[in-house]
């Protein structure tokens, strides 16, 4: 979230002091994806039309933190991305297709919200990704076929949401998608573990074909799951942002998730504790990283998923 503190940050301090030593670590990886829960604008008109407590905004220019972190794409189906109504999310979505970021989970109108975003990885082992974006939250920022919006969808075992569901992937397929990763924004804020309706709906999912399950929308890290040899990520908690600690579930606690697949295979993940500063992510450590390590290993445990520490992270292997 570049809004708010942190986009007065940006007028005083560079990117790359914001991202402190996570940077290498970003680069290491073949693709970055992160939900950006932001609208990146100047449109000043604020969403009236339901109830909203909260409404966040940042500067276009914001957009250079996401490239200094090589970020390739962004999933804006979420609760803030039309913060600043229809003009926010445009003027969001232009930001980032010159910043040269992809996107999915928002769009000019519903087909383009619901289209995946391709991604390459290059290299010796080349594979395509598609990125697919939905979002439980704000049923009134949905698009519709001539309407901006969101990539709308409940959280539902209904056959028509499982088709829907269905349709999403195979249309990823057949665009070339090797990997698809099924990115959700949904339920509750500080909800610690995911409720038995949603383990069901990820399961779905992932039996209805997605490879990756990436959840958010808690602010605080959920266990991850294997199922069927897939991840489930419930919760990936908050990474850049500048809201305020819960004294008890420390949201000021996250990880960066590092999901590392070969041919097709997941064959582990990594989870880098970190701290969390008024605009600002850091590698966790001493009493922040054993707390961070204990909590993960615990509610990991609980989903039966064994983590090992490893110096400076936690590790599953396939």
């Amino acid at each position: 979230m570049l809004g708010r503190y942190v986009n007065e940050q940006l007028k005083h301090i560079t990117p790359v002091e914001m991202w402190d030593d996570l940077l290498p670590h970003l680069a290491q990886a073949d693709l970055r994806i992160v939900n950006l829960e932001c609208a990146l604008t100047h449109h000043p008109g604020r969403w009236t039309r339901t109830e909203k407590l909260f409404h966040f905004r940042a500067d276009p220019d914001a957009v250079r933190v996401l490239q200094t972190a090589e970020i390739d794409a962004c999933v804006l189906a979420n609760n803030h991305i039309l913060d600043y109504e229809e003009q926010g999310l445009l003027d969001t979505l232009h930001a980032l297709s010159a910043a040269g970021i992809r996107y999915a989970g928002a769009g000019a109108n519903a087909a383009r919200a619901a289209a995946p975003a391709m991604l390459e990885v290059q290299g010796a082992s080349p594979c395509s990704v598609a990125l697919l974006s939905f979002t439980d939250n704000e049923p009134a920022f949905a698009a519709a076929a001539g309407h901006p919006g969101t990539n709308y969808l409940e959280v539902a075992l209904d056959p028509e949401t499982l088709a829907r569901i269905a349709d999403s992937i195979a249309q990823a397929r057949e665009q070339g998608g090797d990997l698809v990763v099924f990115s959700n924004h949904w339920g509750a804020n500080f909800v610690e573990r995911p409720a038995p309706e949603f383990r069901d709906f990820a399961r779905r999912v992932i039996e209805l074909g997605a490879d990756i399950y990436y959840g958010h929308s808690a602010h605080i890290c959920q266990g991850i799951e294997i199922y069927r040899g897939k991840p489930i990520l419930y919760d990936t908690g908050n990474f850049i942002d500048d809201y305020a600690v819960h004294p008890l579930l420390r949201n000021d606690r996250s990880c960066l998730f590092k999901v590392m697949f070969e041919q097709g295979r997941l064959v582990r993940i990594e989870l880098l504790p970190v701290s969390l500063d008024l605009g600002y992510v850091a590698s966790a450590r001493g009493r922040e990283f054993e707390a961070i390590c204990a909590r993960m290993e615990m509610l990991c445990a609980e989903l039966g998923t064994r983590l090992v520490r490893l110096v400076d992270r936690l590790v599953y292997q396939a």
